[in-house]
């Protein structure tokens, strides 16, 4: 599969990234941000699915500190969700941001990229995306299903670009005080908007995946089409 290999910015090695081609040229970059299963089947997908779109894909592999090359499947039982959960608490998410930002440079400077670059993460990818929207300078931010984001809002003042979140309202990993919160805590940010999805559940929108709601996840992806075509070309 097309990748590419993207140097650490604190000199400790580097890592890989999924890359998927639009078939038109300068395009717009799109940092995909991996769920905690890795760049597996459904990221790369989704990448080829952004690429199709008219926009440069790039999935960094954001485990590479624990464990090169991660690639599981949530649907195929628990012994996947709890290595993911253990890859999860194992990263150093400062890092993870070191990390988004190194391929943020690496995508700008393929030969026909428009320079414009955003962000779309999901589950922890959403929570990476949403702390970029505070810690970057990325033309927009996509956050599906974002856990932890209510710890986070309180620093709304620091986006600089349009951010949207997906959210989930029967999410379990996202119950409704925190939805409440970062509703809350996002209602004076006019470059933020929060969407939230009646009773669908977390991974809505992961194609296949037992939670996918196909209403659900059309509207989003419609929502988040017309953000990249308007912020990124």
């Amino acid at each position: 599969m097309p990748e590419i290999k993207i140097a650490a910015t604190d000199g400790s090695g580097s890592f890989s990234a999924y890359l998927a081609e639009p078939a038109k040229k300068p395009a717009g970059a799109v940092i995909m941000i991996q769920e905690i299963f890795g760049v597996n089947a459904t990221m790369r997908a989704l990448s080829d699915w952004v690429a199709s779109m008219g926009f440069w894909a790039v999935s960094p592999d954001l485990f590479w500190r624990q464990e090169p090359g991660v690639s599981l499947d949530p649907d195929a039982g628990q012994e996947q969700w709890q290595r993911a959960f253990a890859l999860m608490n194992g990263m150093d998410q400062g890092l993870a941001i070191a990390d988004l930002k190194a391929t943020m440079a690496a995508a700008r400077a393929l030969p026909g990229c428009n320079g414009k670059v955003g962000t779309m993460g999901f589950c922890l990818g959403g929570r990476l995306a949403f702390m970029m929207a505070l810690d970057s300078d990325a033309d927009c931010h996509i956050s599906y299903y974002g856990v932890g984001l209510e710890g986070l809002v309180g620093n709304a003042a620091k986006i600089t670009a349009p951010t949207m979140l997906h959210i989930a309202e029967a999410d379990k990993f996202v119950p409704p005080a925190a939805q409440q919160a970062i509703a809350d805590g996002l209602a004076d940010t006019r470059l933020a908007r929060v969407e939230i999805y009646p009773g669908v559940d977390h991974a809505f929108a992961r194609v296949g995946g037992h939670s996918y709601d196909a209403r659900a996840a059309t509207i989003a992806n419609g929502r988040t089409a017309e953000l990249l075509v308007k912020m990124l070309g």
